[in-house]
């Protein structure tokens, strides 16, 4: 069931394609289009559509597309459905640690001169109002509310003046951290992609829909209603341009992978004592012009 509340986030109805979203239904998928408020059912009206934004923005000429399904598409009521991660097929989660400087100032790190890459796992993702899981081997488990990139347009060796070009659009994440696993060793990947423990959504919004690069955006993190991350897009150390330029040095960036641009101060970890996640907890991300991605905590199974 989706909840349309937002603290700060306007949203103004035009003709264009706003939000895009993936759903389950009776065990069937889909993807809706909001358009003038409603939400359409657009592979209802295109059963040929892929049914994520990964998917979806690979195939050429996808906005056509998807303004030529809007117009037979049937409006989905959206209180019976099950939403997924909207972008579920890409090939990499790309993920960016220490990218605001007041994060640096928490961590035992310096500041860094290069950005701190590291991947995550499609296996570690949930949608909006899935549980997040809090693993049974630690008591560690922390939250870190991020904007995320999603690539439109294979990019190689991209100048950062062209790089937003290669920008499809957005959505949220939080990049739940298990701490004490991230910091075994010098690498952070076993930390950071415990099952269950990285959500994404509520849905995908077109970068036209934002100020180019998303920047100026602002970002809230709540736990249980508390604010505990407030900060601007702004406060980034590497914008998204430049994060999506020297991704490209290394390796191709392909339509659907997720560039998870990293996290403002504020996380449980950088708390005296630090304060970490527990069963029964609800955490909210949100990000101005996008929405807000609100997950309960639940304890893993035994």
């Amino acid at each position: 069931m989706l909840d349309d509340h937002y603290d700060f986030i306007k949203f103004t109805t035009s003709d264009e394609i706003m939000r895009i979203l993936s759903y389950s239904s009776n065990g069937q998928q889909g993807l809706a289009v909001e358009a003038n408020g409603r939400w359409l059912d657009v592979g209802a009206a295109d059963p040929w559509l892929p049914t994520d934004v990964a998917g979806l923005v690979a195939l050429p000429n996808w906005r056509r597309k998807m303004e030529q399904a809007v117009q037979g598409a049937p409006e989905r009521d959206l209180s019976n459905v099950m939403l997924l991660p909207p972008v579920r097929t890409g090939q990499k989660i790309l993920c960016v640690g220490l990218n605001y400087l007041d994060h640096v100032a928490e961590s035992p790190y310096k500041q860094p001169t290069y950005p701190t890459f590291f991947l995550r796992a499609a296996s570690s993702l949930i949608a909006h109002e899935q549980p997040l899981i809090k693993p049974r081997a630690s008591e560690d488990f922390d939250y870190e509310g991020e904007l995320v990139a999603v690539i439109g347009k294979t990019a190689r060796h991209v100048k950062p003046e062209h790089a937003l070009d290669h920008v499809a659009g957005y959505t949220i994440f939080n990049e739940g951290s298990v701490r004490d696993y991230q910091f075994k060793a010098p690498q952070w990947t076993m930390g950071k992609n415990f099952d269950g423990t990285g959500a994404c959504g509520p849905w995908f919004v077109s970068a036209d829909e934002l100020p180019q690069g998303a920047k100026g955006l602002q970002l809230v993190t709540r736990v249980n209603g508390a604010v505990e991350q407030r900060a601007s897009t702004d406060d980034m150390l590497f914008d998204v341009a430049t994060l999506v330029s020297l991704a490209s040095e290394v390796m191709t960036l392909l339509p659907g992978d997720m560039l998870v641009t990293g996290t403002p101060a504020g996380v449980g970890f950088g708390k005296k004592p630090p304060v970490y996640l527990k069963a029964g907890d609800v955490c909210e991300v949100e990000i101005e012009g996008i929405g807000l991605l609100r997950n309960k905590v639940e304890e893993e199974a035994a």
